[in-house]
């Protein structure tokens, strides 16, 4: 049932963003001047919610844009209108429009869609993951899609030593594996993780929209998907949590075993 409306929700929305992609003026969110803000993630924010709301009026909402709409409701949909902005902004392909449902606190339907490779990523609790509904599946132990990652970082000048840090600890990952770095940080690298073109997708700085719709899609791929150090990522009141800052590592079985021994040991070290 949700599966199906995500897909087709994400399929209106992907028309929108293939019909503004590179005709967008850029500006900056008042909220955050390291954030990009294009009009179509405000269009395509409002005829999502719209079309749930429409269709769910009774449901509990969060969209990146528009904020939280508290309907004191078990359900609570999750929307990124954009994922990538500033690539998508630049006029670059690896963008994506994510809508995820909580179920109280767990996850249990999400779509991702790349509107620029035609592809829409779908999973349901239970049902596995799709791609344009075709079955999908994380990396397995062995090949070269298993040591391929991608890492996200956006640094903060206020606040050298985060990045340096991060790079520092990137780089014992990367040695570790050894491992080759890729990444558009982006919707677009959760779903090659999903399909098994890449290891491991982390981040440390994400809110709950980056987190909805990727952990029950990789998960249902046959992946992990948990906060940065490898514990379970908390949605419980999902409403009053679209200001809190979320980490992640998303991955393949093996890989993210691997890495979370890696980050282990390097803050132990």
């Amino acid at each position: 049932m949700y599966r199906q409306f995500i897909e087709q929700v994400l399929d209106v929305a992907s028309a929108v963003a293939r019909d503004k992609f590179g005709k967008v003026s850029t500006q900056y969110k008042e909220s955050d001047p390291h954030q990009v803000l294009t009009e179509a993630d405000t269009a395509i924010g409002k005829l999502l919610l719209r079309i749930v709301r429409e269709e769910f009026p009774r449901h509990s909402l969060i969209d990146e844009e528009a904020g939280v709409i508290d309907n004191k409701s078990r359900y609570t949909w999750v929307i990124d209108p954009i994922d990538g902005t500033s690539n998508f902004a630049a006029g670059l392909p690896h963008y994506g429009i994510m809508v995820g449902l909580l179920e109280d606190a767990t996850p249990i339907a999400g779509g991702i869609a790349l509107p620029a490779f035609g592809e829409i990523y779908s999973a349901q609790k239970g049902e596995g993951a799709t791609c344009n509904g075709a079955p999908i599946h994380v990396a397995g132990n062995g090949g070269v899609a298993g040591r391929m990652l991608c890492y996200g970082i956006d640094a903060d000048p206020a606040h050298p030593e985060v990045a340096r840090a991060e790079c520092a600890l990137l780089a014992e990952i990367l040695l570790a594996g050894p491992y080759k770095l890729r990444g558009s940080n982006s919707a677009f690298d959760i779903a090659m993780v999903a399909r098994g073109r890449y290891g491991a997708f982390l981040n440390r700085t994400s809110k709950i929209w980056d987190n909805v719709a990727p952990q029950i899609i990789v998960e249902e791929a046959g992946g992990r998907w948990t906060a940065f150090d490898g514990t379970p990522i908390d949605y419980s009141s999902a409403v009053t949590q679209a200001e809190r800052n979320f980490t992640h590592c998303g991955a393949s079985q093996a890989v993210f075993h691997h890495i979370q021994t890696i980050i282990r040991r390097t803050r132990s070290a």
